[in-house]
């Protein structure tokens, strides 16, 4: 079992290389490297454009987004503007699209976002990881198709097929499920609570009294609990 600071991503002595840009756990990294193989003999171009990203990128991500540095958008994509939301609204429109820091599933090893790279490269497209490039024609519709029937069998599931009223729905966002739930059985929210109230995190007093809700609403995707 992969430490708290691990799971929040503070330490990635846990992780090792896929390739050169991007790193996941032992385990999941083999059951990745079976799926896209599978793929590519069906000429299928299973590659990853985000695994791991540790508490300090998270944290800067947040941050930017906190201060309108990075953009912030509703459901439907309309763009918001950061000064006109208050502390509360901020976070949950922060949190529709980009997990908050020490709470992202990215930093446990056991998620990753993919794409079809040889045919976004051969369509000549600017990829920008938005749904419309998983469905109909999209550079990434037949691969999404395949990852969808065949996952299970490599012990992948994928955690944002739907919005639940937390995270927006991601196509692209694959878990390998056992490891994934072994590590949500085992999070520590006292711990993170802890990691915050020593972080730069903006926002920090508002996050951390609606801590267990934000975790629970997004990081496990069950939404508005009533």
């Amino acid at each position: 079992m992969i430490s708290s600071k691990q799971i929040m991503g503070v330490d990635s002595t846990h992780i090792c290389a896929v390739n050169d840009t991007h790193f996941l756990l032992p385990r999941v990294r083999d059951a990745f490297l079976n799926m896209q193989q599978a793929a590519q003999d069906l000429d299928l171009d299973l590659q990853i454009c985000s695994s791991f990203r540790g508490f300090d990128k998270q944290l800067s991500i947040w941050n930017r987004k906190w201060m309108g540095t990075l953009p912030l958008y509703t459901l439907n994509g309309e763009a918001l503007d950061a000064n006109t939301l208050s502390d509360e609204e901020k976070i949950h429109a922060i949190m529709l699209w980009s997990a908050l820091p020490g709470a992202s599933r990215h930093h446990w090893g056991t998620d990753f976002d993919f794409f079809d790279q040889a045919n976004v490269i051969k369509q000549g497209h600017t990829f920008e990881l938005v749904t419309q490039e998983y469905e109909n024609n999209g550079p990434c519709a037949k691969l999404t198709q395949w990852v969808h029937k065949y996952a299970e069998h490599f012990g992948f599931y994928l955690p944002y097929a739907q919005y639940k009223g937390g995270v927006a729905r991601e196509p692209w966002h694959l878990s390998h499920q056992e490891t994934a739930e072994n590590i949500q059985a085992h999070f520590d929210i006292a711990a993170l609570h802890e990691q915050l109230t020593q972080s730069g995190i903006l926002g920090k007093q508002a996050v951390l009294a609606a801590l267990p809700e934000l975790v629970t609403r997004y990081t496990y995707n069950k939404g508005i609990q009533k």
